[in-house]
């Protein structure tokens, strides 16, 4: 009988062939990082791998003093016999799928991915395999995304109209990842852009990638008031409970979420807009990267895991659904990534490590 490539431990996604882990949620000594959101990439491993695009956030969000090996996007690594490389997701700076060769098995792990190409990260590529673990964060029909084009125009559009009528734009995402592709992809022609300080690290390290970001000014650098009527700022989602929304009472409040194509997400959180724009994979694009890989079987995790598991196996596919704690609330660590509907009250993605998800 042929052993499975990666097993689940109570640490997390293992690889008993090379005596490894991937994205693991508990300390262990060697650990491969699909990429830095706080789900995937906490501290207290011994050594870690990561695509060299990342080695910057990782090292911004974990600290610069980790035991960090890098790998090109598509170099090998020998590990205990077992084949690693490292392939774009098109999630964020630096995310990878996880590709593992050993026995005559190609297993690839997803992490989480997005398919729609954007400025700040390399496009996803289809990996064939035999077995392909991927995640399922918005795994439901309803999950149908609009051309990133078109959503941006939409923000342009709502950002002017506020300039026009002297009131700050107050524009909510995720520090790492959604605020670097809100800076990438906003005309920043329309008025001074403010970026929340828990964004600072992140932006220098997207930069220090040679990724394209405007110019930003941090809020304390902000004193007049005339600034503040024309400028979009760009925050995570606590601080739509936090001082600067004190600050920016008459501001006109956004989100920009995936979590935002659910009827009633925008009411319940208080916003005057909510654009949907997700670094996940919606529906269509799940679908369409899990049968590119060619996979026989198909391991679900991480989001809505019966409706895809269900769907997959009418298709004939050896379908079956493995629990993770990736987007689980996890104690001292924060969880940014879209992983759970949206709740201002809960999240802060600021990267303290008491954030809480």
């Amino acid at each position: 009988m042929v052993s499975d490539l990666v097993v689940r431990r109570p640490e997390g996604l293992y690889c008993p062939a090379g005596d490894f882990h991937i994205d693991p949620w508990r300390p262990v000594p060697r650990a491969v990082i699909t990429h830095a959101h706080a789900d995937h990439a906490r501290g207290g491993h011994g050594r870690y791998l990561c695509a060299a695009p990342g080695a910057g956030v990782l090292k911004a969000r974990l600290g610069q003093g980790i035991a960090l090996q890098t790998l090109a996007y598509g170099e090998t690594l020998q590990v205990n016999g077992v084949t690693v490389s490292l392939h774009p997701a098109g999630h964020v700076l630096g995310s990878a799928q996880v590709r593992l060769a050993h026995g005559g098995q190609v297993w690839v792990v997803s992490g989480d991915y997005k398919t729609e190409p954007d400025r700040t990260c390399t496009a996803f590529e289809s990996v064939k395999c035999d077995t392909f673990i991927t995640e399922s964060t918005f795994g439901l029909p309803i999950y149908r995304w609009r051309a990133s084009s078109e959503v941006f125009a939409e923000i342009n559009a709502w950002w002017q109209a506020n300039v026009a009528a002297g009131r700050p734009s107050l524009l909510l995402g995720y520090s790492f990842g959604k605020a670097q592709r809100l800076l990438a992809g906003v005309d920043a022609g329309i008025g001074p852009i403010v970026a929340h300080s828990a964004m600072e690290g992140l932006n220098a390290a997207y930069r220090a990638e040679g990724i394209a970001l405007p110019e930003t000014l941090k809020p304390a650098e902000v004193k007049d008031k005339a600034v503040w009527q024309r400028a979009l700022v760009i925050a995570p989602p606590s601080a739509a409970r936090g001082p600067l929304a004190r600050q920016l009472a008459d501001a006109s409040d956004a989100m920009a979420s995936g979590w935002m194509q659910l009827r009633g997400a925008r009411r319940r959180a208080g916003l005057d807009r909510g654009f949907v724009l997700s670094d996940h994979a919606d529906w269509p694009g799940l679908v369409g990267a899990i049968a590119a890989t060619g996979a026989e079987r198909v391991i679900v995790t991480h989001g809505q895991e019966a409706v895809l598991v269900r769907w997959l196996q009418e298709q004939g596919l050896d379908a079956s659904a493995m629990a993770t704690d990736f987007g689980g609330e996890a104690a001292n660590d924060a969880v940014e990534a879209e992983a759970q509907p949206l709740s201002l009250n809960a999240v802060d993605d600021s990267g303290d490590p008491s954030d809480q998800a």
